[in-house]
């Protein structure tokens, strides 16, 4: 497995231990600049989270290795006709690859700090890493408060739009929250939480209240499945458990499959951000719920939080 190598956001400059001590003291909403489209959307709704959290905020740049190698090897490469000249050209051509590669990612997260800082966040640092993005990830979640990302990945076009490649791997390996987010940015104003009354569901109700992004929100739990006073007990439970936020509170059950039941219902209400946990422990609850957040990435065309 690759290590991942950190750089400065300004090139030729040695890293600052100390700044990096003090970056740990603090838990960050880190935000994940790439080429992609959704680029600009993830600085924005990082910048309402970071406000709304009163959380400092960094932009994270992570160069693939596998794409980029800081050095080349192009020892099985050599076979017949191969010349020892052509092989040296080879590498060169590579490194100059990275090296641009690393230089155009110091200028995303140049602009992409540009960006914030027009939300009112001042709070902002700068980290690039070449290596594997969920490694990367993982080796910053004890910094992390919440993670966004893309929805789409750097491929994605009007034509062919799809999930990030790295989504599902990222979601199952960082335990933190995640938000993920459409190509266009649109101020959240009220958010709904997929709710299944499992004790994973109950964490999920918890982390809820104590965080501020959502105070004063409109939310709205919602079960999926029979209408039976068992589960309007446990909607219940969940709402005291919110009480604090200080938020208008709406409990829902409704019958169908769970995707298109929960996206209806969103449409329905025109709510913004769908809250749901994923990856459940028992296989019929990794079923269930690993297969319907899967399709939750793929269908999503507003802000979802994916709780871990």
């Amino acid at each position: 497995m690759t290590q991942a190598k950190e750089f400065n956001s300004d090139p030729g400059q040695n890293n600052n231990h100390n700044d990096h001590e003090n970056e740990v003291e603090m838990l960050r909403v880190v935000a994940c600049i790439d080429g992609s489209r959704a680029a600009p959307a993830v600085c924005d709704y990082a910048a309402w989270a970071s406000k709304h959290m009163e959380t400092p905020l960094t932009l994270l740049h992570v160069l693939d290795e596998e794409r980029y190698p800081t050095e080349p090897d192009l020892a099985g490469n050599i076979g017949l006709g191969s010349r020892e000249q052509l092989m040296d050209e080879l590498a060169e051509l590579d490194r100059k690859r990275s090296k641009l590669a690393l230089e155009h990612g110091h200028h995303m997260l140049d602009e992409a700090e540009d960006r914030v800082k027009k939300f009112g966040i001042e709070d902002v640092s700068k980290r690039q890493r070449h290596g594997d993005l969920t490694e990367s990830l993982v080796a910053l979640e004890s910094q992390t408060r919440l993670l966004v990302m893309g929805l789409h990945g750097e491929s994605s076009s009007d034509r062919d739009v799809h999930v990030g490649s790295q989504l599902e791997t990222v979601i199952r390996r960082v335990h933190r929250p995640i938000l993920l987010v459409p190509d266009e940015y649109q101020q959240p104003k009220s958010a709904m939480l997929a709710f299944d009354g499992s004790a994973t569901a109950f964490k999920g109700v918890e982390l809820l209240a104590g965080s501020p992004v959502l105070k004063g929100m409109p939310i709205h739990l919602v079960m999926i499945g029979a209408d039976t006073n068992d589960r309007w007990e446990q909607l219940k439970k969940a709402e005291k458990m919110l009480g604090d936020l200080g938020a208008e509170i709406t409990l829902a059950i409704r019958a169908g499959d769970v995707e298109p039941t929960l996206h209806a219902y969103q449409e329905e209400h025109d709510i913004d951000i769908l809250v749901m946990g994923a990856y459940g422990h028992s296989r019929i609850r990794q079923f269930l719920v690993g297969s319907t957040t899967t399709t939750m990435l793929k269908t999503a065309h507003k802000p979802l939080v994916i709780l871990r």
